[in-house]
């Protein structure tokens, strides 16, 4: 059963990013480095697929640094494969960014003069870049960066943006750039459930919008296979289980999340487990490998084929009862 996620902001803040497409030069995409295909927007590939698109990972200080490097190894290949060597094809370039760092974007403006290519003799002025992404991305502190001073509002929750604004930036950069904000914009019916469970996660859907255990046990599911040694460094060997269920129970266990009858609590557990992970407790982790985004884009393609069969029949068999 697909997943529904803030649909009235998505679909208005979608209009309004398609509205504003004729005046951008080039498209930032925000992603988060611990989940680069998850966090990534499908929308902007149909609605800004003739505009040049620079991808953003964020948190890579959060994020394990050699899955970083072969994300943006796969990124670049499969801007190289939508092109196909087609120069009229808008480019696509990624980087990876510490948003943490005030340096962070020293030698951004430059990626983005090289995409956006000679400037156009009927635009006069400072060119514009759309920034775009998710909720709770790292949008407004890579905006804040750019600027050089606080300009848009940060938060540790999704959906801080609440409109579009135009943001002129300072020094050299402001007089051949500006920037345009976004509100997040998270997609309406999220067809993979995994997906889901690795945003929530990572605090891009609200907690209020999933049972914080149920979250708690994908993220354990997630890093099970390739970070078991991370969970047990951080709560001790006994948490080496085969079910993450018996996980979260020894981590509430063990962090005394304790209710009636010394029975474990598993929300308190599971906000215990959230907290870490998203406060880098845990270490440098990333959910998702370009395989497996590769595997779970197949299966989402198969359900969505079968979907449509399924309709297709059903709209077959009610012209046949309307015949008779």
């Amino acid at each position: 059963m697909p997943i529904q996620w803030y649909p009235g902001h998505m679909h208005k803040a979608t209009r309004e990013m398609r509205q504003a497409l004729s005046e951008v030069d080039v498209l930032i995409e925000v992603r988060d480095s611990r989940l680069p295909w998850s966090s990534a927007n499908p929308a902007v590939a149909d609605i800004a697929s003739g505009v040049p698109r620079l991808i953003v990972l964020t948190r890579i200080d959060l994020a394990d640094a050699q899955l970083t490097e072969i994300w943006l190894k796969a990124l670049d290949a499969s801007a190289t494969e939508e092109t196909g060597g087609d120069t009229t094809t808008a480019p696509q370039d990624a980087i990876a960014l510490d948003l943490t760092r005030e340096d962070a974007t020293t030698g951004l403006s430059r990626r983005l003069d090289a995409l956006a290519g000679p400037a156009s003799p009927g635009r006069p002025g400072a060119r514009t870049a759309m920034v775009v992404g998710i909720p709770n991305v790292g949008k407004s502190t890579l905006i804040n960066r750019l600027a050089g001073r606080s300009i848009a509002r940060t938060g540790n929750e999704p959906a801080v943006t609440k409109r579009q604004q135009n943001i002129r930036l300072s020094g050299p950069v402001g007089e051949r750039w500006q920037l345009r904000d976004t509100p997040g914009v998270l997609w309406p019916n999220l067809e993979n459930p995994r997906s889901g469970y690795r945003l929530a996660a990572s605090g891009a859907i609200r907690d209020t919008a999933i049972e914080s255990d149920d979250v708690a046990v994908g993220l354990i599911e997630e890093l099970m296979p390739r970070y078991a040694q991370a969970l047990a460094d951080r709560y001790g060997d006994a948490v080496m289980r085969d079910e993450a269920v018996e996980v979260l129970e020894e981590i509430g266990r063990r962090n005394g999340c304790l209710g009636g009858g010394g029975l474990v609590d598993f929300d308190r557990a599971a906000r215990v487990l959230l907290d870490d992970f998203r406060n880098g407790r845990l270490g440098r982790l990333t959910l998702e490998t370009p395989d497996m985004a590769a595997v779970e884009q197949i299966e989402l393609d198969e359900r969505r084929a079968a979907r449509e069969a399924r309709d297709a029949e059903k709209k077959q068999r009610r012209k046949k009862s309307r015949r008779r």
